[in-house]
């Protein structure tokens, strides 16, 4: 092959090396990016999760209420809850909760406030890995007593569902993601509280459902995840070279 032809393959090789590279590169620097971000999150949940619990927001708030300022931020209040029924949130398991590591069920339930306003609460674990309708039913109906209780937990918000979340099972009250909006259109709670609050305490006499404290341990591989994107940015580099001295030293060859 003549040197004409050769120039506008290796400068072709050349360009589509740089563009690999370049996407390498960026994808190790969004994770780092990420990484930082992540541990920016770590030490704030560390910090609500930590501090002592304060008055829950009044309505008049609650519409200025962002999962980005007040997610997991302890609060306390009375509330009684309502003989409406429940719902049953499935889990594979938690990633605030050590305690609730396998499979189970979210018993999600809503309370009155003394001013009449509706606060949707997850009341804790039960280990009901077949999703039977009737081992929460037990569980939560002891709850319903029609007496105030004096409630300590975390502000949560609704999550989205993802392409592979099943879809609920209106005839079990069984939903598969967080959303406690969509649970109380269906099951005609009334209006309710932007926000649910994932309980604390008190522990019911049964231990059932299971609240308890919520504790961080998101997943952290994003620096992993960057070495190895720089590692395969390095690698075409690599491979580039030995191809393109393979090539001059052929070039050379008698």
């Amino acid at each position: 092959m003549n040197e004409a032809a050769r120039k506008p393959r290796v400068a072709g090789f050349m360009l589509f090396t740089l563009l690999l590279m370049a996407a390498f590169v960026a994808l190790g620097l969004w994770q780092l990016q990420r990484r930082t971000a992540k541990h920016e999150l770590i030490a704030a949940l560390t910090e609500r999760l930590a501090a002592a619990p304060v008055a829950l927001p009044p309505p008049a708030q609650w519409a200025a209420l962002t999962p980005a300022r007040d997610e997991f931020r302890r609060v306390s209040f009375t509330a009684t809850y309502s003989a409406s029924p429940d719902a049953m949130v499935y889990s594979s398991g938690s990633a605030v909760r050590k305690d609730a590591s396998g499979p189970g069920t979210w018993a999600f339930l809503p309370a009155r406030l003394p001013g009449g306003e509706i606060v949707v609460i997850d009341a804790g674990f039960v280990e009901n890995t077949m999703q039977d309708r009737s081992v929460e039913d037990r569980a939560v109906k002891k709850l319903a007593t029609g007496a105030p209780v004096a409630l300590t937990g975390y502000l949560r918000f609704p999550e989205a569902p993802g392409w592979l979340t099943p879809a609920e099972n209106r005839d079990k009250r069984l939903w598969f993601v967080r959303d406690h909006l969509a649970i109380a259109s269906a099951l005609h709670w009334g209006a309710v509280a932007p926000f649910y609050v994932d309980l604390e305490q008190p522990v019911p006499e049964s231990g059932i459902p299971r609240p308890g404290p919520l504790d961080v341990h998101l997943k952290d591989d994003h620096l992993q995840y960057a070495i190895t994107w720089f590692a395969l940015a390095g690698a075409v580099l690599i491979a580039f070279v030995v191809w393109l001295r393979g090539r001059r030293q052929g070039g050379a060859a008698p």
